[in-house]
């Protein structure tokens, strides 16, 4: 069901609010340059600094803007249960195609407790589920093998965006939960060795400013072409690799509002990009050939 390049979004902000005209102008540049679908409320999106209300109407902006021509799929996870199944319940209703649900965060569960909240999120709602594991910002790990026993309680599961950056779990996965289970990279620079082993495309950061490059790579590998998917994965690499020298948003936003799609505002906690930081990553883009 989930395969190519999903665009994990960012959020646009002016003088502390949403920009909902870049936010349009940006949407509309991913429709036009063929990604699969777009990810609204993810981390990229800044979502633990957006408040429920604004959250939903983030979603249902997106949902009017797109209009049916790519998936949408919400970010409604939390590490309340209850949060997230009522964010679930609230994104459907505001048009989303799937939820995104991020490993509960800070309360360190089991497996056994993660499995029952992810089944109780799933079974609360009719569109398909993705989870999102990633043990870096959450601390816990969502297991393959507590994949697989979900699967069996969450008719409606359907994919996992893996950000673990471990290759090994990922291939684990995709061994035991075959076709059930469509297995993403949440990581642009994992994508072309998940795509070897299995994988069907990205939830990606860096298809925020180069969507049709990264469409490219997965079309290629696709058609077989993989010798040409490998050359322009590795061009693509040091950029994507730019997207982390701060912590995500940040070195994407500010890259974003360098080509003149929004401000490079972000809340608190986070802040802006230093200069000297986005200097290094232009000149990486310029040394690619690819300019901003």
């Amino acid at each position: 069901m989930f395969s190519g390049v999903y665009t994990a979004l960012i959020t646009p902000f002016k003088d502390g609010k949403i920009d909902y005209a870049s936010l349009e102008r940006i949407i509309e540049f991913q429709v036009q340059s063929g990604v699969a679908g777009i990810v609204s409320m993810g981390t990229t999106g800044e979502s633990p600094t957006i408040p429920h209300d604004e959250h939903i109407e983030i979603i249902k902006k997106t949902a009017e803007i797109i209009k049916g021509r790519i998936h949408l799929m919400a970010g409604t996870g939390s590490n309340s249960t209850s949060e997230a199944i009522h964010l679930s319940e609230r994104a459907q209703k505001a048009g989303a195609d799937s939820v995104l649900l991020v490993n509960p965060y800070y309360n360190k569960p089991s497996q056994k407790g993660m499995i029952e909240h992810f089944a109780a999120i799933s079974n609360s709602v009719d569109v398909p589920v993705v989870l999102y594991n990633i043990p870096g910002r959450t601390v816990v790990n969502f297991l393959p093998e507590s994949v697989l026993e979900l699967s069996s309680r969450a008719k409606n599961l359907c994919g996992v965006k893996e950000a673990s950056g471990d290759i090994t779990q990922m291939m684990r996965l995709i061994e035991i939960c075959g076709d059930k289970i469509d297995v993403l990279s949440g990581d642009d620079s994992l994508l072309l060795p998940l795509l070897s082993v299995g994988g069907k495309g990205v939830v990606s950061v860096l298809s925020n400013i180069l969507p049709s490059l990264v469409v490219e790579v997965v079309r290629l590998f696709e058609d077989e072409k993989h010798s040409e998917a490998r050359a322009l994965f590795y061009k693509l690499l040091p950029l994507a690799r730019s997207m982390f020298v701060e912590t995500n948003p940040i070195p994407i936003k500010a890259v974003m509002a360098k080509a003149g799609w929004c401000s490079p505002d972000v809340r608190l906690p986070l802040t802006e990009l230093p200069a000297e930081k986005l200097a290094d990553i232009v000149k990486l883009f310029e040394k690619s050939g690819e300019k901003i």
